[in-house]
């Protein structure tokens, strides 16, 4: 789990301690043991692997996917093992159906927590804009570099609005006007693709689970954010000690995708250097 990821858990702990985890409908969830074994499972995880959720607790996951894809996916977990990051692959066949799904990982607690949605087929066009969008960042400063960082997260995502917070400085990009300002105080997990969809338990549904842990997922279930938003993505940074946030919301639903967020992420951490840079200079 990565600092900004630490400090965002322990301030949802302290006011949410429990509440019944869900993932949201259109998204897989499977948590497995370090050794491959489904621990639990997401209630709709047969229209992923074609069985139902409470066939594969207990079971090793090579029993329901391609051993392809069962080779390919172990190598990304080799390659994540120890660190607090997120390993993504894309489009991926897991079974005799030819539907493609992009699948992220995290570690946590000593579990593998792999989450799958359908693929979006991008393949890359989002991670080659950010280069040039960063390079735009070149000659702003100050306030100047956070409107323009709002402006280029929202070109590089097309959602209707970013807003930018890094302690007590903040930056807005709007396409058109919203019924309320961006609510930064609503903890949402980092992908919400539809708020008016319902949620799909996690089974078992006993276990003792905090809310930290289920929003460190990228597709939890969780409360809507601003009035009027359907969709949002919640990118954080932090480098050296300075640690913000972007809010991107829409006024539609949005398809989750997974690397459209790792390519907002690369933006956001790149971004977070030149700002660093940018105190250095004027502090």
């Amino acid at each position: 789990m990565t600092e900004v990821q630490e400090l965002h858990a322990e301030t949802i702990a302290e006011s949410h301690p429990h509440r019944d985890v869900q993932v949201q409908d259109g998204a897989y969830l499977l948590e497995l043991s370090l050794d491959w074994m489904v621990l639990r499972a997401s209630e709709n995880v047969h229209h992923l692997l074609g069985e139902s959720h409470v066939t594969l607790i207990d079971e090793p996951l090579g029993r329901f996917v391609h051993s392809q894809a069962l080779h390919d996916l172990r190598n990304l977990f080799s390659r994540l093992s120890g660190t607090t990051g997120i390993g993504r692959a894309y489009a991926v066949r897991l079974t005799n159906d030819p539907d493609l799904f992009d699948i992220a990982f995290q570690l946590s607690d000593g579990r593998v927590l792999l989450e799958a949605v359908p693929t979006t087929g991008s393949f890359g066009e989002a991670f080659g804009t950010v280069g040039g969008l960063i390079a735009g960042l070149a000659n702003s400063r100050g306030q100047a570099l956070l409107d323009a960082g709002a402006r280029r997260m929202r070109a590089l995502t097309g959602y209707d609005r970013v807003t930018l917070i890094c302690g007590d400085d903040r930056a807005e990009s709007s396409r058109g006007a919203f019924a309320e300002p961006c609510d930064l105080s609503a903890e949402i997990p980092a992908i919400v693709a539809d708020t008016e969809r319902s949620g799909v338990s996690i089974f078992p549904r006993d276990e003792d689970t905090s809310v930290a842990d289920a929003l460190m997922r990228l597709l939890d279930s969780g409360a809507p954010p601003s009035a009027g938003v359907r969709a949002a993505m919640r990118v954080p940074f932090s480098v050296d000690g300075l640690t913000g946030e972007f809010r991107c919301e829409s006024r539609t639903p949005r398809e989750p995708g997974f690397e459209l967020h790792a390519a907002a992420e690369l933006f956001a951490q790149l971004f977070a250097m030149r700002l660093e840079i940018d105190h250095l200079k004027n502090g």
